[in-house]
């Protein structure tokens, strides 16, 4: 990877990041997410599902949403997905059946990721299409806001 893609790769999941603040201070589980298209944001959303009541809420779905309906198209081709948490398990699903073929991540999720803790889901050799995988952008910013958070949390008693 060349240095020029290391600072790219930096610059935008600093912008994803900033979404995590947002969901932070609306009490949402702080994770951001933002979808590149010719060098260009399409999308942008952070974990929304206290906010929306919905379980599927999470900042990569709620992002391949606002992609498609910015492109007009469901392939997500030519596109690049960032975001501050390691994926899980249906975000990888959301991101395989998208044919998004690239993805940067911060933290890892060693209790629900689906790119490379738990499961390699978008390397898998037996499924239809894979997704090239840049891991740890920005980790340490990216874990430290989610430890604060539920640390937080935990000290007011709540789940």
């Amino acid at each position: 990877m060349s240095l020029d893609q290391i600072d790219i790769d930096q610059h935008y999941m600093q912008r994803a990041y900033e979404l995590a603040m947002q969901a932070a201070a609306a009490d949402e589980v702080p994770v951001g997410a933002l979808i590149l298209h010719q060098q260009q944001i399409i999308a942008a959303a952070h974990n929304s599902r206290e906010t929306l009541k919905d379980p599927t809420a999470h900042a990569e779905m709620l992002a391949i949403t606002q992609a498609a309906s910015a492109i007009g198209d469901w392939r997500l081709e030519d596109t690049t997905l960032y975001v501050t948490l390691e994926p899980c398990v249906m975000c990888a699903g959301a991101i395989l059946q998208s044919r998004i073929p690239r993805v940067v991540y911060g933290a890892t999720d060693p209790k629900g990721g689906a790119t490379d803790s738990l499961y390699q889901l978008l390397q898998d050799q037996r499924l239809n299409h894979r997704s090239q995988v840049t891991q740890g952008v920005l980790a340490e910013q990216c874990g430290n806001i989610l430890t604060d958070f539920f640390s937080a949390k935990r000290a007011l008693g709540k789940k």
